[in-house]
This record gives C-alpha cells, sequence and structure tokens, in this order.
C-alpha cells in the first residue's frame, strides 16, 4: 500500500484539502457542542483524524473526522460524569474506542459489519438526525430547555416561548437560511464556513450580549496543539460501555462510507484496513485532545467534489485545519452558539434519506419492524442503549430470516433420469428412500428449522432418508445435534440416515469412533468433484439395506 504522495494527484489533493478544512471548523465545532464539551474537541478532532487516519485507508477517498453519531453516542457516554471531568472523559473514551477497532481489525472482524441491516442503520441515523435537529432548538433559539432527552428539551421550548431569545433566534435563522441558499450556488463548498462568519459579524456589530458564544462554553486556547496522554484515572465501566458503542456506530458507519466512495483506480476496500485507520484516527485524536472520529459521509462527499485523487485529500485536509487552528483560533471564542446549532440542523436534515425510507417501508414487516423500532429507541433513549438494541435486533433478524428462508425438497429421478424437485413428504411411508435438499442457512435457527421440518418417520418401518449437503463448508453444533436426534427416530423406526455430498470438516466429525459412542446409525458419503456421485452411491447402499432387511424379514 503507497503512503507517500504520488506526483500525478498531488496537485488535485492538494487544493481539494482545502474546502474539506473550511467547512470542518463549523462542523468540528459543532460536534463538540453535540458530544456537550467545549468545540475545541471538535476542532483537535477534525485535524488529527484526517492525518492520522487518512494515512492508513483502503478507501482512498474516505475522510476521517467528526461525525454526528459519534458525537451523540460520546455525549450520551459522558452526560453523567461532573462537569470538571467530561473533557478528559471524553479524551480517555476515543483512545479506548481507537484501540477496540485497531483490535477489531487484527482480528478481522471487518466481515461482520455486515450482519447489521440496512432497515436497522436507516432506522439509528434517521433517529440520529432527528435528535440533532430537536436537540439543537435551544441553542438556536437562545433558551434554557429541561427534559433528559431531545424531544423533551424540543416540547419544552415550544410550550414556553417565553424563554427564547429574539436575538439568539435571529442569529440561528440567519445561519440556516444562509446554508440552504448557499448550497444551491457556485458557494455550496463553503457555505457552512460563510453561514458562520456572517452570523457573527451580524453579533459582533450590533454589540447582542445576550447571544452565547463559543467562549461562554469553554476556553479556546491559542496555538499549535500539544500532544498529551488522557487521563487513565476517569476509567470506569460506563465509559468502556461508551467506548465499545462509539467503536460500533463509527466501524459500521465506516463500512457505509467504502461502500459509497469506491476507488477510482478499481480497486477494492478492505474492511480490515479502513477498522484500523478509523482507530489509529482516533488514537492521534485522543493523544492530541480530539473527540470521537470515523469516516465521514459528508466530508467524505466534499473531498471528492473538491477533486480529490487519493487518500492525501484528506491528509492534506488535515494538514490545512491544522494551519487554520494555529492562525484563527482567536477567533473562534467570538462564534455565536446559535450559528453551531444552525449548522449542525442543517446538516441533520440534509443526512435524512426519504427513498430510502420509503423503500424500507415497502419491504415487508420484518424491514417495517427493525426501521421503527431502532428509530424510536434511538430518540427516547441513550444513544450507546439504542447502538446496543440496533445490533441486537439486526442478530435476531438475521437468524429469523435464516429460519424463514430454509426449505426442504425431495429430488426425484425422472423417466429420462434426470432429478426433479418436489415438495418433501411430510411423513415417510414403510420402505420409502427420500432423497432430500436443503435450501437456506444451516446455522442456528436454521437448523433447528430443518430439525422440524424433515419428513416425520413415526409410524414407517425400514424409512431411508439421505440428506445430501454439496456445498457446506461448516456446519454448526445446532446442526449435528439436529441429525443425531433424526438419524436416532429413522433407527428406532428400523430406518437409518445417509449424508450425502459431506465436506471434510463434517467427515471427520462424524467419525466412526464418534458414532459408535454415541450410538448413533449414520451413513457418510463425502463429495467428490463428480456433482450426484456420492448421493448415487447413498441411494444405492439404501437400496441394498433393504434388500437385506426384507430378506431377513422373509426369512
Amino acid at each position: 500500500m503507497r503512503v507517500s504522495p504520488e506526483r500525478k494527484s498531488f496537485k488535485a489533493d492538494f487544493v481539494a484539502g482545502m474546502p474539506g478544512a473550511i467547512s470542518s471548523v463549523p462542523d468540528g465545532m459543532a460536534s463538540g457542542v453535540l458530544a456537550g464539551v467545549s468545540p475545541v474537541h471538535g476542532l483537535y478532532a477534525s485535524f488529527a483524524g484526517p492525518l492520522f487516519g487518512g494515512m492508513q485507508t483502503s478507501t482512498k477517498l474516505m475522510v476521517i473526522t467528526t461525525t454526528s453519531a459519534a458525537a451523540l453516542a460520546a455525549g450520551s457516554a459522558v452526560a453523567d460524569i461532573p462537569e470538571e471531568d467530561r473533557s478528559g472523559a471524553l479524551i480517555l473514551l476515543t483512545l479506548m474506542a481507537g484501540v477496540v477497532m485497531v483490535a477489531a481489525a487484527l482480528l478481522r472482524l471487518g466481515r461482520y459489519t455486515r450482519f447489521v441491516s440496512h432497515s436497522v442503520m436507516t432506522g439509528f441515523l434517521t433517529g440520529i438526525a432527528v435528535n440533532i435537529v430537536l436537540g439543537q432548538v435551544p441553542d438556536l433559539a437562545g433558551a434554557d430547555a429541561s427534559g433528559s432527552v431531545a424531544v423533551a428539551k424540543f416540547f419544552d421550548v415550544v410550550s414556553n416561548p417565553s424563554s427564547i431569545d429574539w436575538r439568539s433566534l435571529v442569529t440561528g435563522v440567519t445561519a440556516l437560511l444562509l446554508s440552504v441558499v448557499l448550497a444551491r450556488t457556485r458557494l455550496a463548498l463553503f457555505g457552512s464556513l460563510i453561514a458562520l462568519v456572517v452570523p457573527s459579524a451580524i453579533v459582533i456589530g450590533f454589540g447582542w450580549g445576550t447571544v452565547d458564544r463559543v467562549s461562554d462554553v469553554g476556553t479556546i486556547p491559542t496555538g499549535l496543539p500539544l500532544p498529551g496522554l488522557p487521563d487513565l484515572g476517569l476509567l470506569s465501566p460506563s465509559l468502556v460501555s461508551g467506548a465499545l458503542a462509539v467503536a460500533v456506530i463509527v466501524l459500521v458507519q465506516g463500512a457505509r462510507v467504502a461502500e459509497a466512495a469506491p476507488n477510482l483506480d478499481g480497486s477494492r476496500s478492505q474492511a480490515d484496513v479502513d477498522f484500523s485507520a478509523q482507530g489509529i484516527g482516533n488514537i492521534g485524536s485522543a493523544f492530541f485532545g480530539g473527540m470521537p472520529v470515523g469516516g465521514s459521509v459528508g466530508q467524505t462527499a466534499l473531498n471528492e467534489t473538491a477533486g480529490a485523487r487519493s487518500r492525501w485529500g484528506a491528509v492534506w485536509s488535515g494538514i490545512w485545519m491544522l494551519i487554520i487552528l494555529v492562525l484563527f483560533s482567536g477567533l473562534v471564542g467570538k462564534v455565536p452558539m446559535p450559528t453551531l446549532a444552525a449548522v449542525l440542523v442543517f446538516a441533520a436534515v440534509g443526512s435524512i434519506r426519504p427513498s430510502r425510507i420509503r423503500t424500507i417501508l415497502q419491504s415487508g414487516p420484518s424491514s417495517q419492524i427493525a426501521l421503527a423500532t431502532t428509530f424510536v429507541a434511538t430518540l427516547f433513549l441513550p444513544v450507546t442503549a439504542a447502538a446496543g438494541i440496533g445490533v441486537a435486533l439486526s442478530l435476531l433478524l438475521q437468524l429469523n430470516q435464516e429460519a424463514i428462508d430454509l426449505s426442504v425438497v425431495e429430488l426425484v429421478p425422472g423417466s429420462d433420469g434426470a432429478l426433479r424437485e418436489q415438495p418433501a413428504p411430510r411423513a415417510l411411508a414403510d420402505g420409502q428412500i427420500v432423497v432430500l435438499d436443503v435450501y437456506g442457512s444451516l446455522f442456528y435457527a436454521g437448523a433447528r428449522t430443518l430439525q422440524a421440518r424433515l419428513p416425520d418417520p413415526g409410524g414407517a418401518v425400514n424409512p431411508e432418508v439421505i440428506l445430501r449437503l454439496r456445498g457446506r463448508t461448516t456446519l454448526g453444533a445446532t446442526f449435528f445435534s439436529a441429525v443425531r436426534d433424526y438419524a436416532k427416530r429413522l433407527d428406532a423406526a428400523g430406518g437409518r440416515l445417509y449424508l450425502s455430498g459431506v465436506g471434510e470438516g463434517a467427515s471427520r466429525y462424524w467419525d466412526d469412533e464418534r458414532l459408535a459412542g454415541q450410538g448413533i446409525a449414520l451413513e457418510i458419503y463425502p463429495s467428490t468433484d463428480t456433482i450426484g456421485e456420492s448421493t448415487r452411491h447413498a441411494f444405492a447402499a439404501a437400496e441394498n439395506r433393504l434388500v437385506r432387511v426384507t430378506e431377513r424379514h422373509d426369512g
């Protein structure tokens, strides 16, 4: 993997990094506000994430920086920590989340992101967007609001209009209108910065002292950020669980970014490499006092639009951001809080995908339940809890789908010698040889569903069943348990179970010693290079056995 900049793309990446850095100023500050800490943590993360993580990504245009979902999850994890320790706890959480991501990469867990369903992720991100919009209304209106969740704070402001400061409201609405209008013009790349600067000038020019500013939230240091170690004394179980939740959210979001931003040279993204890159980005962010970072959909799209050609587009974004911090950090404290709220609201509304939601709602009950459940959980529960519910729901849906999708068919030879499929019989007949094939997963719920759908041998005499398993490379313990029970039922009826097309792993599992030790009457026919050969051998063995049984009975 080449890390050094390429001559042919140097200029494009160098120029593309500047719009990304400029837009990161309001976005980074807004993320800090969203997490309930000083905006400076978002600013530091906005240079450290792209700089450290950008060197490692396999998705070359991915920008690793602050994201709304990670900010909300981190803020939820540190919300109950005393205010004087909250910043330190957030930095420690960022470090732990980074370590978890690197560990996930080393364990090659990238392939498991596909088990988080599209419906669950859409419900979660839509809930995040609505949470941001509702939660930023108090800052947008300059009102003090009470409530444990964003919905409650929103209704508290709406039901008490007297608490609204009109100057703050004008400032916030002006920033929001500028964002909307500029997004449709050639100035779209710099729209968020203009929406921040113009209202700030209005507040300063008119001397509106009632409008809260960034300096009221926390001190903004000047000069070059210096590295430091997080305070390990703030470690707690809730912080560990919060770091795990942030890591899961960041990694799943990063996988979605990789899907949306394919490499220009046609090379494939590697989930584990991107896991590691995001982990390194978080570790770097923590050492420079930043907050959690991850693959950003918006910043990655901006990087692509600005003409970046390689991973150095993101790296230059981090370098430009660092230069901006050194030169202009003194001005950051003058930014009005309502403008940051407006930036968040605009970005949140833009992240909602109505067409995607409509598609999911038209996809059946399972998808509808997943979307609605995750959306509601995100609105009314802490984000870390909602993320856990989303992951658990995805796994349940996967298991449920495996069980629903499994089907058992009978293979019947026709007069022309070809095999034809027909529904498997519900019960077996005397002396009948049945060849069965299975479609669907045989893990967990799928194996139990198979057990329920196999033909009933009760009441039959000498039934023979051949279960075709070609193409099954691994079979779990639940499947073996189901097969063992069915083999015993057939044996009790004087019949026999044959497994054909069995892979090497299953053949080793069902060795003669194991079968004898468990008292199981079962015959194994390993797969061969010729499709159907092992099944024909099993069928011939079943016929010979029936002849022998019949002869003994007649004798």
